[in-house]
C-alpha cells in the first residue's frame, strides 16, 4: 500500500512536529552552553513542501536509510522535528515508518551492500526501496558519478543551490558530478588541525596558548624541530606516523590516479621521509590509527604531545568531556587538558554526506530530511551545541566563534570555531579521485613495513604498494 504525500507530511508530520515542540526541553552540550531548545521544522508547513517539491501522488509508507554506524541515527533522533524513536534502529515520522540498516565498514561491507542494492533500487519492492544512503569522502566520487546514477541530483528532489548557499564549498565539490550537479549534502564541515596536550606544551614550550603553540608547529620544519624537543623531554610528538598522513595527502599537487596511471606525489614522499626520520629517532610510533598504541596518549597525564584531527575526534574519540554523565574516565579530555591550533598545513578528515537514492518512493520526505538536517541553521546550531560537531554552515560557525556557546570543555574552554571555519575555507578537493581510499590504505600499510624494517627499503615498500593496488584495481598502471 502507498500513502499520500498529504498523509505523510500534511497531517502526520505536522502533528508530530507540534507534539515535539511542546515536549522538548533543554539539552546540555560539550560546548559549555547551558541549554539549547529543539527548533521547529526548517519549513513553515510540511504541506507547502509537498506542493513546492515538484512531486505529486502517492509516496511509500517506509523510509529506508542505509548507514554504517549509529551517528546519523542519533542526529535524526535528537534533531529532526517530528521524529519519534521506536527502538535503536527505527522510528516514525508522522505515519511513515523509518528503518535504519547498519552495515559496518569493515572489509568494505558497507560499500558492498550499497553496490548490491542501489543499481536495482527502482525495481525493488516498495517497502524495501532504499530512500537515503550515506557516503564518506574517501569513496564519495564512486556514488555521485553521473554515469553510476545511484544518487539523485539534489535538484531533482527540490533542493536548490540557493538552499545550499551557506555551506562550505569543499563539501559540495566532493559530491558534484562531471555535469556540475550536486548529488549529496552534509551537516558537517570536517576541517581539522593539531590537538595538543596543554600540560606537555607548558612543560616543553613554556606556554599552552594556541597562538604560541602554533608558532612551534607552523610548518613542517618547525614541527620537526619541536618533535626533537619533545623527545628530549621524554615525550612522543605523535603516537604513530600514520597520525600525520592525511595532512600531507590533503595537500598533494596531483591525484593518485590520472589517465589510469598511479603516481606518488612529492608531498606523499615527504611524509615518508619525515615519518621515517621520526620513527628512527623514536619521536613517534608505528601503530595503527584506532589501535591501543595510538590511544595510549589519551590517558592522563599523557605521554603524547599531539594528535591531528577534526572536531569529531576531539569530542567522540579522545575521552569524556568534563562533567560528562559518563564520569571521569581518566582521560586528558576529562581534565579539559587539550588545546587546538591549525598546525603545519590545513586539511580535513572525514564527514558524512546524505544522498537521495535513485528509485526512492519517498522524494518529498527525503527532501525534507536532507534539507532540514544539512541546511536548517537552527538544527545545525543545535547539533553543534549538543554534539560539538563542526557544522556545515558559515553563518552558524561565525555565530559560535563569537560566542561562549562555542567554548569547548575538552579544550579547557577554548573556542575552536574560528580556526575550524578558516580551515574549511582552505580545503581544496581538486586532487581527489575515486581511488583515494584504496591507494591511501595500501600506501600506509606498505610504508609501515618500511618504517619498522620489515621491508628492506623504500623501493621494496613501493613495490608492495603497487602489488596491492594492482590486485584491487587491475586496470591501473604505474
Amino acid at each position: 500500500m502507498r500513502k499520500s504525500i498529504k498523509s505523510i507530511l500534511g497531517t502526520g508530520l505536522a502533528a508530530a512536529m507540534a507534539l515535539t515542540m511542546v515536549a522538548c526541553g533543554s539539552q546540555g552540550g560539550n560546548s559549555g552552553s547551558s541549554s539549547t531548545t529543539k527548533p521547529a521544522a526548517s519549513s513553515q508547513a510540511a504541506s507547502s513542501q509537498a506542493a513546492s517539491s515538484g512531486n505529486s501522488g502517492a509516496e511509500g509508507k517506509v523510509l529506508n536509510v542505509q548507514v554504517w554506524n549509529e551517528e546519523f541515527i542519533s542526529r535524526v533522533t535528537d534533531h529532526y522535528p517530528g521524529y519519534t524513536k521506536t527502538d535503536a534502529t527505527s522510528g516514525k515520522i508522522g505515519d511513515v515508518d523509518v528503518k535504519f540498516t547498519i552495515t559496518p565498514t569493515k572489509d568494505n561491507a558497507y560499500q558492498n551492500n550499497l553496490d548490491k542494492l542501489l543499481p536495482n533500487n527502482a525495481k525493488a519492492d516498495a517497502n524495501d526501496k532504499v530512500d537515503i544512503f550515506l557516503i564518506e569522502a574517501d569513496y564519495a566520487l564512486k556514488y555521485v558519478d553521473a554515469d553510476a546514477n545511484v544518487a539523485m541530483k539534489l535538484s531533482d528532489v527540490g533542493i536548490t543551490k540557493d538552499d545550499l548557499s551557506d555551506q562550505y564549498k569543499y563539501t559540495q565539490d566532493i559530491v558534484t558530478d562531471k555535469n556540475g550537479d550536486i548529488r549529496a549534502s552534509s551537516w558537517q564541515a570536517c576541517s581539522a588541525g593539531l590537538i595538543y596536550n596543554r600540560a606537555i606544551a607548558k612543560a616543553v614550550l613554556g606556554s599552552d596558548d594556541p597562538a604560541e603553540v602554533q608558532k612551534a608547529v607552523s610548518d613542517w620544519s618547525k614541527y620537526n624541530e619541536t618533535a626533537a624537543k619533545m623527545k628530549a623531554a621524554g615525550y612522543l610528538m605523535t603516537a604513530t606516523a600514520n597520525d600525520t598522513f592525511r595532512v600531507y595527502s590533503n595537500n598533494v599537487s596531483a591525484p593518485w590516479v590520472k589517465d589510469n596511471k598511479v603516481t606518488i606525489d612529492a608531498n606523499i614522499k615527504k611524509w615518508v621521509d619525515d615519518s621515517k626520520a621520526q620513527v628512527d629517532a623514536k619521536q613517534t610510533g608505528t601503530g595503527d590509527l584506532w589501535g591501543d598504541e595510538w590511544k595510549a596518549g589519551f590517558k592522563a597525564p599523557g605521554t603524547v604531545f599531539c594528535y591531528f584531527g577534526p572536531a569529531w575526534l576531539i569530542n567522540f574519540s579522545m575521552g569524556n568531556a568534563p562533567g560528562s554523565d559518563k564520569g571521569d574516565d581518566g582521560s586528558v579530555a576529562y581534565q579539559g587538558g587539550w588545546g587546538f591550533c591549525e598546525g603545519p598545513q590545513g586539511y580535513y578528515w572525514g564527514g558524512t554526506w546524505v544522498c537521495a537514492a535513485n528509485g526512492t518512493d519517498n522524494p518529498t520526505l527525503v527532501k525534507d530530511v536532507i534539507k532540514t538536517m544539512t541546511t536548517d541553521k537552527k538544527v545545525l546550531k543545535e547539533i553543534a551545541m549538543k554534539d560539538s560537531d563542526c557544522v556545515n554552515s558559515k553563518s552558524v560557525l561565525k555565530d559560535l566563534a563569537g560566542s561562549a556557546d562555542g567554548n569547548n570543555k575538552v579544550l579547557g574552554g577554548q573556542n575552536p570555531y574560528a580556526t575550524l571555519a578558516a580551515g574549511a575555507e582552505k580545503v581544496d578537493m581538486s586532487n581527489t579521485c575515486p581511488y583515494d581510499q584504496g591507494c591511501n590504505e595500501a600506501f600506509q600499510s606498505a610504508m609501515k613495513d618500511y618504517f619498522t624494517g620489515t621491508a628492506a627499503s623504500y623501493d621494496a615498500a613501493v613495490q608492495a604498494f603497487q602489488k596491492a593496488v594492482k590486485e584491487k584495481y587491475p586496470s591501473l598502471t604505474f
